[in-house]
């Protein structure tokens, strides 16, 4: 291993291929000032500290990240609600969506998913005996299923994920001033869009996530704004699209990269939900969050000052020894795989986690189900996309025995 000093967590080498630098800031630095001046803390429990600690640990943290960019109506993703924000104001908003992702909403898109998934491989079934996980399967598959859920036509699928894309692109790091530019572009036209969706579902509610949102009420009174749904719908985005997407891509490959966990898994069917919390836990696609802090603030034996930034590295906690044994290893038989933090914790749990897992482990389970011998295809290089926030896999080809 290399000094702590000799890696840069913003380098596309480091970022691609983390883990080393993960371990070394768990031995020598769990709390750690980088050279850019951002903090990053790297062990379980102190990640966990961290996000208990919300009122030291502030969620607001765009606007100093973005170096001040702002949108059209002030801020660069719109009104703080969800990702962004703290209590009471999050509390607030987190009620009104803990309503949309309901189980028995979830329940009632089970159906939905599982339709849309075989729809997906019965055109994989058509074609070669090889195909792209990522663009064939593990993209259009959380895609349509949240563009359904907000009234997004399948027609526009495209120009909606160019729109998604954009999203992603202030919070990863890694944008150059070109780049943020183009994206705030993008994401002023998304707001357009999904405004015109809001007032579609005030006119004609239909049975959704988005007409649950625009019609909420708190005592007797409509209980959001259309640029306050606009905002959550954003964060759907990622949360209910980009994040799945590669998450079903990460178990596809960890199952099919060892073939002991395979057999368990094909053996026992009960065990796929497991081997999707071990994906989570090993590829982590939100790696981290960041936070603001409120005040000067002692952590892990390191002072942190007021304002300075603070980045949870959720993917180098998820791989601590003091918590997970023999960390490094997919193991779709751990029996506490479901400690991870890769839907981060509290107040800030991801409210779509319930979703996430229920797409990976509907879509994962028909491609084992209906393409056998599914295997990986020769070539792959295992690349991801560049961006210090979410984790996902450029392709993954494999192929399959036809007929």
């Amino acid at each position: 291993m290399q000094p702590i000093e000799s890696y840069n967590l913003f380098d596309p080498a480091t970022a691609e291929n983390p883990f080393e630098y993960y371990s070394v800031l768990r031995e020598q630095a769990p709390v750690y000032q980088m050279p850019t001046g951002m903090w990053i803390i790297s062990t379980h429990a102190l990640c966990l500290e961290a996000i208990r600690n919300y009122e030291a640990f502030s969620s607001k943290f765009l606007q100093k990240m973005s170096g001040g960019a702002l949108g059209a109506d002030g801020n660069i993703a719109g009104p703080e609600t969800l990702l962004s924000n703290d209590p009471p104001s999050h509390t607030y908003f987190r009620k009104l969506v803990n309503k949309a992702f309901s189980p028995m909403r979830v329940r009632k898109l089970s159906d939905s998913i599982r339709v849309i998934a075989e729809d997906l491989i019965g055109k994989v079934e058509r074609g070669p005996a090889r195909f792209d996980v990522v663009a064939d399967y593990s993209v259009p598959l959380p895609l349509t299923v949240i563009a359904d859920q907000i009234g997004v036509p399948r027609t526009h699928l495209a120009e909606f994920k160019r729109w998604s894309d954009a999203t992603i692109v202030p919070i990863g790091g890694m944008a150059t001033p070109e780049q943020l530019i183009e994206s705030l572009k993008l994401t002023e036209e998304l707001k357009s869009y999904l405004g015109e969706r809001c007032k579609e579902r005030m006119e004609d509610p239909k049975d959704d996530m988005l007409s649950d949102l625009v019609t909420a009420e708190i005592d007797g009174e409509r209980a959001i704004e259309i640029k306050e749904v606009v905002s959550i719908l954003q964060q759907f985005l990622v949360a209910g699209n980009e994040t799945t997407t590669n998450l079903i891509a990460a178990t596809v490959q960890f199952l099919l990269q060892n073939p002991d966990q395979l057999a368990l898994v094909q053996n026992d069917r009960k065990l796929l939900a497991n081997a999707v919390e071990e994906a989570l836990r090993l590829e982590t696609p939100t790696c981290g969050m960041w936070r603001v802090a409120t005040r000067d603030i002692e952590i892990g034996g390191e002072l942190i000052p007021e304002g300075d930034m603070v980045m949870l590295r959720y993917a180098a906690a998820n791989r601590d020894e003091a918590v997970f044994a023999n960390a490094e290893a997919f193991d779709v038989q751990r029996p506490n795989a479901k400690d991870h933090l890769a839907f981060g914790m509290g107040i800030h749990f991801c409210p779509g986690a319930s979703l996430a897992r229920e797409e990976t482990r509907i879509g994962v389970e028909l491609l084992l189900d209906r393409l056998p011998g599914l295997r990986l295809a020769p070539g792959n290089d295992f690349a991801h996309h560049p961006n210090m926030l979410l984790r996902g896999l450029k392709r993954l080809e494999v192929e399959f025995d036809k007929p």
